[in-house]
């Protein structure tokens, strides 16, 4: 039976030949989906249009899994299948970051120019038009600064020892640590900090304070990606460079970073982006300011996170303006810090071939 089944699937040429489903089929079919779940949508009276999404990607999942059973064999409809709900699932994911960026930027666009990015809110009343973000871009920015040259040296110098040197319980305790670190929530940074900086130490409420918290939050994230990058680099480099007699350190500094270089400033690069959108610790240490406030180390600053936070709460028509157009410029600089993040792992990316 099953050399007849063999010889059925001969051509005269000698090869296999088997029924495939047309390229254009699957996006019929996602078309066709579409237009049932309209449909659907509007007899049964859906006011959501998520239903009417959820309701067509049901029906393209089966309707390619009925489509592809009849024209080709089971076997190919379930790997189309799940083809079909990974497509599925990215677009799940894709879609509430497009409404996202979508909603912001149009709702942000409308207050953004050169007088918002270039004034403080020095002056100007809850209920005014007008006032800007400057004082928190520059808060931000020292901020993240402050944090960035604490943290960086200290995650790096923290990987750099788990991997190349690494024994023992004093290992197996930083390992911990380290874990733990990674899933503290940002409140908890900021809490500690409030605690042990302001209330014990007596010191006052600064920027640098909150630079502090936001170590707290860097760390491991440099840690890890970091300990990544440096574990992807072949023994062979360092068994090369030992071999001709070069110190272990030497190796570490000549060798292994260089080689890792690309993937460990984009792994800083995503961290520094991850703590630019932090809140809670700023509105813990950093108190806000109305004003330009350039010394992060005495007085009250503000920030873009906590701008966004403080117009909101005003609950005026202009500060819901501004809270919006202060949300397009932190989507902004995390986004430019991605790009770079992305520009210099392929411009430090390992040569291949000639």
């Amino acid at each position: 039976m099953t050399g007849k089944r063999v010889a059925d699937s001969l051509v005269p040429g000698g090869a296999l030949a088997h029924r495939r489903m047309p390229r254009w089929a699957p996006l019929a079919i996602a078309v066709a989906a579409v237009v049932l779940g309209s449909v659907t949508g509007l007899v049964f009276d859906l006011a959501s249009h998520l239903q009417w999404g959820l309701i067509a990607l049901v029906l393209f999942v089966l309707g390619t899994y009925v489509t592809t059973a009849v024209l080709e064999d089971r076997r190919q409809a379930k790997d189309r299948v799940a083809t079909s709900l990974v497509w599925a699932c990215f677009v799940v994911a894709v879609v509430p970051l497009f409404s996202l960026v979508a909603t912001t930027v149009a709702k942000g666009i409308k207050n953004l120019n050169g007088h918002f990015l270039t004034h403080s809110m020095g002056g100007v009343l809850s209920s005014d038009q007008g006032g800007g973000v400057y004082h928190a871009i520059i808060g931000t920015l020292e901020q993240v600064g402050l944090a960035s040259l604490i943290a960086v040296p200290i995650g790096v110098l923290t990987a750099i020892y788990l991997v190349e040197y690494g024994r023992g319980k004093l290992a197996l305790a930083v390992t911990f640590f380290v874990d733990v670190m990674t899933g503290i929530p940002s409140v908890v940074s900021g809490l500690f900090i409030l605690a042990f900086w302001i209330l014990v130490l007596g010191f006052s409420y600064s920027g640098f304070a909150g630079s502090l918290a936001l170590v707290i939050l860097m760390i491991p994230i440099v840690v890890r990606s970091t300990e990544e990058m440096l574990k992807l680099v072949p023994n062979e480099l360092r068994e090369a460079s030992l071999a001709l007699g070069v110190p272990k350190w030497r190796t570490i500094l000549k060798v292994v970073l260089p080689t890792a270089i690309g993937g460990i400033t984009t792994g800083i690069m995503l961290a520094v982006a991850r703590i630019a959108g932090e809140t809670a610790p700023v509105l813990l240490l950093v108190f806000g300011n109305q004003l330009i406030n350039n010394d992060p180390f005495h007085g009250p600053q503000s920030s873009l996170p906590f701008y966004v936070y403080e117009q909101y709460v005003l609950g005026t028509d202009a500060s819901y303006e501004r809270a919006w157009s202060a949300a397009l410029v932190l989507i902004a600089f995390v986004m430019i810090l991605n790009m770079v993040a992305r520009g210099i792992a392929r411009w430090k990316a390992p040569k291949t071939g000639r």
